[in-house]
């Protein structure tokens, strides 16, 4: 089988506990690029940080961000698709995180939108003091959530975490109550809302009718919750050595950790780089 695409998520998965890409990871991404197959990212993260891996790895295929809610060109930052949350529902999830007394923020194309930096928001904002301009999160510190919706911000995506897990269940069961959503979580502490559709399996479902690629030529790589949709749509879909138990059940290849090169010996092996 020719492959044509590989699809890798970025935390648990392309990037090592430090938030890195290792040396071997990056080695074998070149020389699948170097065959003429294409790489792309798919990640729960907003575009503009996974935009600054691309860069890093020569990647100039579409991005996919916020878990499928926009796929965007990694080049120009043209948007090919994108899913939006509409008012009604920002707002009803809004109200469902205060009710619960969890952290939660949102992003939309650009701008990453919470009430105080923690969690993800702090490791970000520190990410940007090391970063130049044109990397750095647009990130926006509010007081309240509803008027920044209601002012025009359409979100892509909330992500919402908390470390009491029976609070983030009883939060999750309402949640599954608007059937316009889509739910999933990519780590143990939180859970990630978009609307419903955006989801990386239809989204490399649909960056492979874009770049004219079928279903059997892709490779996806992944760990978590998140990811399951697109190990699952692949041709070949591959589970990290740290995955969820799920996704390593659903997966046709378990390679090694994302701290073991996981990345490059699924590729190396699968595609019999030497």
């Amino acid at each position: 089988m020719k492959y044509k695409l590989i699809v890798t998520d970025m935390d648990g998965t392309l990037l090592n506990s430090k938030n890195e890409v290792s040396e071997k990871n990056k080695l074998m991404l070149k020389k699948a690029q170097d065959m003429g197959i294409k790489v792309a990212i798919a990640t729960g993260r907003i575009y503009t940080s996974a935009r600054h891996y691309a860069k890093l790895l020569g990647i100039k295929t579409p991005i996919i961000a916020c878990n499928g809610a926009i796929i965007r060109e990694s080049d120009t930052g043209k948007t090919i698709y994108e899913n939006i949350l509409n008012e009604e529902d920002s707002i009803k999830i809004i109200e469902l995180c205060e009710k619960h007394g969890v952290y939660y923020h949102f992003y939309d194309d650009e701008g990453f939108y919470c009430k105080e930096l923690a969690y993800s928001s702090l490791l970000y904002n520190e990410w940007n003091e090391a970063q130049p301009v044109e990397n750095r999160i647009n990130i926006k510190v509010v007081d309240d959530s509803k008027s920044v919706i209601k002012n025009g911000v359409n979100p892509l995506k909330f992500l919402i975490i908390d470390e009491d897990a029976d609070k983030l269940n009883n939060l999750k069961k309402e949640l599954e109550q608007i059937q316009t959503l889509e739910i999933s979580k990519s780590w143990h502490n939180n859970i990630e809302v978009m609307n419903k559709g955006a989801c990386k399996g239809l989204a490399v479902k649909r960056l492979s009718q874009y770049l004219n690629i079928k279903q059997d030529e892709i490779i996806a790589l992944g760990d978590n919750y998140n990811d399951l949709s697109m190990i699952e749509y692949a041709g070949v879909g591959v589970a990290m050595g740290n995955a969820e138990k799920i996704v390593k059940e659903k997966s046709n290849y378990i390679t090694t950790s994302n701290d073991e090169d996981g990345v490059a010996n699924a590729l190396q092996n699968i595609l019999d780089i030497v």
